[in-house]
């Protein structure tokens, strides 16, 4: 339904089978200590907190501990470093240290301030560090790299102020500095910076014409509103196109066409507009792309993705071929390519040389290889291959001081926090060990944890471990009920959720299946059942209830086609409404594959094959790729 927010909520676990370095009894009056330790910090009592933290410099969170202390007290400069050198290598060192560089900034201790700092990243500190130098000397250093700070198209922090002030009164400030930030925050659709801007520039007239032209491009087409074709006329000129190109690219086209030659507009600006035209073509799926995307002088990887894009669009195999040659030697071995290569030898009359293509490609574990094993009525192969640990390698990775400080905050129910400490940790680990750091995530039931981390040890084999299948009964129940094969709802729920029933987007999805409130409530309504709370969506139960109940929805809609129903729960049956073709009836996997959203198009192709998978996971055989692939129709 919406992007999603990947990491989700570790699962709480307050039993861990691995041991402990200390017995029982002894980390039960630890985890006693720290909780008490807690509190005198909020107390204020530090007198008691150095005396029962004494106690617990054996303990996993003894450094977290410390840093809940330092950051309240960072006036304590001999502590804070020797924190810095003996816990540098825990993930609190630098939590602490950019606390307390902020500290010496707001003292304006400078010098010590330059001693300690460390480039993060973070464009607070870099502000205070080049002020830093502006005030022990450095001025001009300090100026030159506040341009480049000042230069973009979002506000600034706060800390930034006393630079950018530097600057302002400045010679190095100059009228065309401001244009340039100006400009940036209007391609960041930042109005209200762009207004601020304008009251420092000289001529606020054209300022003023450009906000009125951002607002509605099409006031481009208005010659009597702005008659400047000198440089800042063409920035106007070819931001409106830019800005047009999203709404109405083949309007933006005809004024781009007729007017370009009137305004002086580089080379790069052209190739940039050009670009941009005719791959918003393609995004609208008009035919007309092929033609533009073609006229490109300099392309990418983007652009000649979409060129074959645009051929399918078209259904001309010819193009479709030519198309597929311009790529890269290594694109070509890509699955997608492989497939529609064999899918253009058929068409032009290669036979062999497509079956010979389908053949070595249903070898490959994809949506594209399943689509191949299909054509040449194979097997899906799998290859599940499952990671083989010997010795006590789980063991001795869980008694990593890292992962014992990941494994007490999850004890202490503090999710966020543990999974900020996971992340950290296996950053240091190699490829092989991270394949154990998933195994340990896997035995602690830490799915999503655990899928993620062996996809960062680039390992796909181990499918017990890539596709849990977890809430059987829940899922078997929801999907009976609306006559779907349950591999259905695990294909949404692992590409939706990756599992974790407490996963929560930006936007508000929740749960298993991603459910919006406002939706669920609707489902409540139409279900007759009492809405209870947005809490709710995080009861296994009811969310794949209310996510089986509305997929079923998106399917009835589109007439049991799995692919636009699929669609839909990611980009929202009115966008796929957009997408059905308006002549002739076109085959599923070239709409698939022109679908204009990239995070769409990944998610339909994930969640086909995800269903795939679950089938042989089950011992199903019900449902192959090809009962997917049914012609998609004239809206």
């Amino acid at each position: 339904m919406k992007k999603k927010y990947w990491y989700g909520n570790l699962l709480l676990m307050c039993v861990l089978t691995l041991p402990v370095t200390v017995s029982g009894n002894a980390l039960e009056q630890q985890r006693t200590d720290f909780l008490q330790a807690e509190k005198l910090i909020a107390q204020g009592d530090d007198e008691a907190f150095w005396d029962i933290s004494e106690s617990l410099k054996g303990y996993p969170l003894y450094p977290y501990l410390q840093y809940q202390w330092l950051k309240n007290n960072l006036h304590q400069t001999i502590r804070i470093l020797g924190f810095l050198s003996e816990y540098k290598d825990t993930r609190y060192a630098d939590l602490l240290r950019s606390q307390w560089l902020n500290y010496l900034a707001q003292h304006e201790n400078w010098y010590e301030f330059l001693q300690h700092y460390h480039a993060s990243g973070n464009s607070a500190l870099e502000c205070q560090f080049y002020w830093a130098k502006y005030k022990t000397g450095d001025a001009q250093l300090a100026l030159n790299e506040s341009k480049r700070l000042w230069t973009v198209g979002n506000s600034l922090p706060k800390e930034c102020d006393a630079l950018i002030s530097a600057l302002t009164t400045s010679p190095l400030f100059t009228q065309e500095l401001i244009w340039q930030r100006f400009e940036l925050a209007l391609k960041k659709d930042n109005v209200q910076l762009a207004e601020y801007l304008k009251r420092l520039l000289k001529d606020q007239v054209i300022a003023d014409v450009w906000l009125q032209i951002h607002k509605k491009p099409a006031l481009i087409e208005n010659n009597a509103l702005w008659i400047n074709p000198d440089q800042q006329g063409g920035r106007i000129f070819a931001h409106a196109i830019d800005r047009m190109a999203k709404t109405d690219p083949e309007l933006a086209i005809q004024i781009w066409d007729d007017r370009k030659r009137h305004f002086a507009m580089d080379a790069q600006t052209d190739q940039r507009l050009e670009r941009r035209l005719a791959l918003a073509l393609a995004f609208t799926k008009n035919k007309k792309a092929y033609e533009r995307l073609s006229r490109l002088v300099n392309v990418d990887a983007e652009v000649r993705e979409w060129k074959v894009r645009a051929a399918l669009l078209e259904q001309n195999w010819q193009h479709i071929a030519d198309a597929l040659a311009g790529l890269t030697d290594q694109e070509r071995l890509e699955p997608r390519w492989q497939y529609w290569q064999a899918r253009s030898l058929a068409k032009t009359g290669d036979e062999l040389q497509a079956q010979n293509i389908y053949n070595h490609l249903a070898e490959d574990r994809s949506f594209y290889g399943f689509l191949a094993a299909d054509m040449v009525s194979k097997p899906y192969h799998l290859a599940d291959k499952p990671i083989f640990l010997s010795g006590n390698e789980l063991e001795s990775l869980a008694e990593e001081s890292d992962f014992k400080m990941a494994r007490e905050l999850n004890f202490f129910g503090r999710t966020p926090e543990a999974q900020r400490q996971w992340w950290f940790a296996i950053k240091k680990l190699p490829k092989e060990r991270l394949m154990t750091a998933a195994k340990l995530a896997q035995h602690w039931q830490w799915d999503q944890v655990a899928i993620f981390t062996l996809a960062k040890a680039d390992y796909w084999d181990d499918m017990g471990l890539r596709f849990p299948v977890n809430y059987l009964s829940e899922v078997s129940n929801n999907a009976y009920r609306h006559n779907l094969d349950p591999a259905v709802i695990f294909g949404l729920i692992r590409q939706e959720s990756v599992f974790d029933r407490y996963a929560e987007s930006p936007v508000g999805a929740r749960g298993l299946m991603q459910i919006m409130p406002k939706t669920g409530q609707q489902i409540a309504q139409e279900l007759r059942d009492k809405w209870q709370s947005e809490a709710s969506l995080f009861d296994p139960d009811i969310n794949v209830k209310y996510g089986t109940f509305y997929y079923k929805q998106l399917l009835d809609r589109f007439k049991g086609h799995f692919a636009l129903a699929t669609a839909a729960y990611n980009a929202g049956p009115r966008r796929v409404g957009q997408w059905l073709p308006s002549g002739e009836t076109v085959p599923a996997d070239i709409w698939i594959e022109t679908i204009p959203f990239k995070e769409t198009r990944k998610y339909v192709s994930a969640v086909l094959s995800y269903i795939v998978i679950y089938q042989e996971r089950m011992h199903r055989k019900a449902l192959k790729i090809k009962d997917f692939m049914l012609d998609v129709l004239p809206g």
